[in-house]
């Protein structure tokens, strides 16, 4: 069968929970096919090959949020929506994402759902945005949608690029630093060395080690070149693996500040994703799914599906929070409170705005928190390279002595 392909999840007559694929045109003809087979969909998302982690096939977060943004208007203003995309995409600036647009406003004009539409676009949009469309279009409320998908998606690229500058300090400290160690011990230490065992001076251990490391490096750089692209390759190979994106994961969160920083991001969007599903129509184990997917974070994903396995077993929010671990104590008790007072999405909003801010803060003053590691670092590899240099020059002024 031609079409896209699709992952689903779906109950069997006797209530068991079975997932696959299949191949449509569209999610309704894959839902058709599911209810025909005695299947009932939970779940049904592409199988998206372009699909990349922090990328979107060339289109940009900002130009998705501020295209839900126009949306949300033109749909307030009571324009034909083929009209209001055709608008939005005279006067985009992206041509990748124009034509997605232009792409959209044909089958929309058509005859097609907005969202059945956007299904042809998932590598651009994702499956929370999607997903969210569809049950804003059942409950009519696609205004107020858009004006939360805007903001959600504007909120997590500020988080998103919050945290890779305050990153990015560190990380061109320790190029800086690793490629003047490879020049030192490459190159200066080797040189040092040959002129001190040519004097006759005895080395020390350390000028030993750095002088065996340099003759090594300068001499099969092409092995340890080798070496770093074959490890690199295998590492970024099993950090896309299930167990490779977890096994990292558990990783970073025992380095202190950056747990911080992942724990504030994951909850932040995990509670606008929830929240804005639910306020969307979308079903409680739905809304649990997506936000565990959306969070990033493969831990907090894992709590996620044990949440929704008790949910299916009739448990409530309050209670099935209690096996997500990853979510902080302030959070899930926030949650509980709104599920008790019947306003479970407008808390998770007030949830993912506390993180939010606390996660900003973090970002802002992490370099300050690093600096002094960074100094330490530098002094100790400088000192390192010193007294190795050092220390034979002080035993051949005592020969010369």
């Amino acid at each position: 069968m031609n079409g896209s392909k699709f992952q689903y999840k779906a109950l069997n007559a006797a209530g068991a929970s079975v997932s696959g694929t299949a191949a449509g045109e569209s999610r309704l003809e894959v839902y058709r096919q599911l209810t025909s087979q005695g299947l009932t969909p939970i779940n049904i998302r592409p199988m998206v090959s372009m699909v990349k982690r922090g990328g979107r096939a060339g289109v940009r977060t900002k130009d998705v949020a501020h295209f839900a943004q126009q949306l949300s208007v033109l749909i307030g203003a009571r324009i034909p929506l083929a009209d209001g995309l055709k608008s939005i995409a005279d006067h985009e600036s992206n041509p990748r994402f124009k034509e997605v647009i232009q792409s959209i406003s044909v089958r929309v004009e058509a005859g097609d759902q907005l969202a059945s539409a956007m299904d042809q676009h998932a590598e651009v949009f994702g499956d929370v945005f999607l997903e969210t469309m569809r049950a804003a279009e059942k409950s009519g409320n696609m205004t107020k949608v858009l004006e939360y998908l805007s903001e959600m998606l504007e909120r997590s690229e500020e988080t998103r690029l919050e945290i890779k500058s305050a990153l990015m300090y560190p990380i061109v400290v320790i190029s800086v630093l690793s490629l003047a160690v490879l020049f030192l011990v490459g190159f200066v230490v080797p040189r040092f060395g040959r002129m001190f065992e040519s004097r006759g001076v005895d080395l020390p251990m350390l000028t030993k080690v750095l002088l065996v490391a340099g003759e090594s490096l300068s001499g099969f750089w092409w092995a340890y070149l080798i070496g770093i692209v074959a490890g690199g390759m295998g590492l970024h190979r099993y950090a896309k693996s299930a167990e490779g994106r977890l096994a990292i994961d558990r990783l970073l969160h025992k380095i202190p500040v950056v747990r911080e920083l992942l724990v504030g991001a994951a909850v932040s969007r995990f509670s606008r994703v929830f929240g804005l599903c639910l306020s969307s129509g979308i079903g409680l184990i739905d809304a649990i799914e997506m936000a565990g997917r959306a969070s990033g974070r493969s831990m907090l994903q894992r709590d996620a599906e044990k949440m929704i396995d008790q949910v299916k077993a009739g448990g409530r929010v309050s209670k099935v929070l209690e096996a997500c671990h990853y979510l902080p104590k302030f959070a899930r008790r926030m949650i509980a409170a709104g599920e008790e007072s019947a306003e479970l999405p407008k808390m998770c909003s007030v949830v993912a705005r506390q993180y939010d801010r606390e996660t900003s803060v973090m970002a802002k003053n992490l370099a300050t928190v690093i600096e002094p590691v960074m100094v330490v670092l530098i002094a100790g590899v400088v000192a390192m390279i010193a007294l190795a240099v050092f220390m034979p020059m002080w035993d051949m002024v005592k020969l010369v002595g």
